[in-house]
């Protein structure tokens, strides 16, 4: 199943150094992620950017509607299941990504991968079983889908940043804490970024700390 995307050309109209991969939240579609392009492309130039729409149609709204999409269904948040969902959900996610590579002639290794929300928990649960590893990681108010078979299947330990508002009633803050504290046990070189009055959402700080964390991973020389 090919997923519909948007991209954007890097903003100095120059050949693409390397790919920031945006993966939007439940309920949204690929739009969402237009805020994060906004503020980065200026001060990313050399960057394509590429935000996908998950593939299935969000399965909570009122009947009879379409309000959005989503990686994987949360009506049953055992993390097993949701663990599923987004096994289901990652070929199609490293397939789209690969194709872009492809198109924009960059070897896998020059990609950097971000979500919020539920997008979040995919590029952490894709991002750490992708081959090559991406450069980095960079998760808003998510959270890792830990299960028993992770440590044996993960591909590499790419940097990874947690951004989450400590007011979260969406994503617990209490979630960020438990997977800052799994990524360190799993050996992965992991940053937070803790907003002290912040809810679902993503402030400037956290923008500036994504930032950050792409200029010490994909923006070092090669």
């Amino acid at each position: 199943m090919d997923l519909n995307v948007l991209r954007w050309a890097p903003h100095n109209k120059g050949t693409a150094q390397f790919l920031l991969v945006l993966c939007h939240g439940v309920a949204a579609d690929a739009s969402q992620m237009a805020v994060f392009v906004e503020q980065l492309r200026p001060v990313l130039p050399d960057a394509a950017f590429l935000a996908p729409t998950a593939p299935f149609p969000f399965d909570q709204g009122p009947p009879g509607t379409m309000v959005g999409h989503q990686w994987f269904s949360l009506r049953d948040r055992t993390p097993a299941v949701m663990d599923a969902g987004a096994r289901t959900a990652t070929p199609m996610l490293n397939a789209t990504i690969d194709a872009e590579c492809a198109r924009l002639g960059l070897p896998s290794s020059r990609v950097a991968m971000a979500g919020f929300s539920q997008g979040a928990m995919m590029v952490l649960h894709a991002g750490l079983r992708r081959m090559p590893p991406p450069a980095c990681i960079l998760a808003y108010s998510g959270a890792l889908l830990l299960t028993p078979a992770l440590a044996a299947e993960m591909t590499g330990r790419p940097p990874t940043l947690l951004v989450h508002g400590e007011h979260d009633n969406v994503v617990p803050f209490a979630l960020a804490l438990a997977s800052q504290q799994a990524l360190r046990q799993l050996r992965v070189p992991v940053e937070t970024c803790w907003r002290p009055a912040l809810d679902h959402s993503v402030d400037d700080e956290g923008i500036a700390a994504g930032l950050g964390m792409l200029q010490r991973t994909v923006l070092q020389p090669t």
